[in-house]
């Protein structure tokens, strides 16, 4: 197999184990997904879409291009993840919908159930699972930040 179908199937399989395992998380684990584990999975159904494009045509300029775009989404997905992370140890607010609900000075017990009752139930800053200590977002992070760099290292090889 030449390099024009390896590294798109390479992205493929590693985008598809990462979405996988997740799902299997989910609905296998029980872990409910917050908003922004939610988030962190777009970027792997897009280059799983746009690998398996690539795979299709076979040709060196478009895995050229779809590793490069393959690139770019793991680097947004590691700033999601980057971000969720954040909000889990507290160096960022997080969404007001998946964040913990407080009340203000003056705020009535009838505005306080209303906010309470309109959060989402699985919060963000919350990890519902770690392991050596890294949650499941640290973990995506390390992974994004991994296809990233190889997606770099695939596009210099070929350059």
């Amino acid at each position: 197999m030449d390099a024009s179908r390896t590294i798109p199937l390479l992205i493929l399989i590693a985008s598809a184990a990462l979405v996988g395992g997740a799902l299997l998380f989910q609905y296998v684990g029980g872990l409910r997904p917050c908003e922004l584990c939610l988030y962190q999975r777009w970027p792997y159904y897009a280059v799983i879409v746009l690998s398996a494009l690539a795979l299709a045509a076979g040709r060196r300029g478009i895995t050229a291009a779809v590793t490069g775009l393959a690139a770019l989404a793991f680097l947004i997905g590691a700033g999601l993840a980057f971000y969720h992370v954040g909000v889990e140890q507290h160096w960022f607010a997080g969404p007001s919908a998946c964040t913990g609900v407080s009340a203000a000075a003056g705020d009535s017990i009838a505005d306080f159930r209303a906010r309470l009752m309109a959060q989402q139930p699985v919060r963000c800053d919350e990890p519902q699972w770690a392991l050596f200590g890294v949650s499941l977002a640290g973990w995506n992070l390390l992974a994004s930040v991994a296809l990233v760099i190889f997606c770099l290292l695939a596009l210099r090889r070929r350059a």
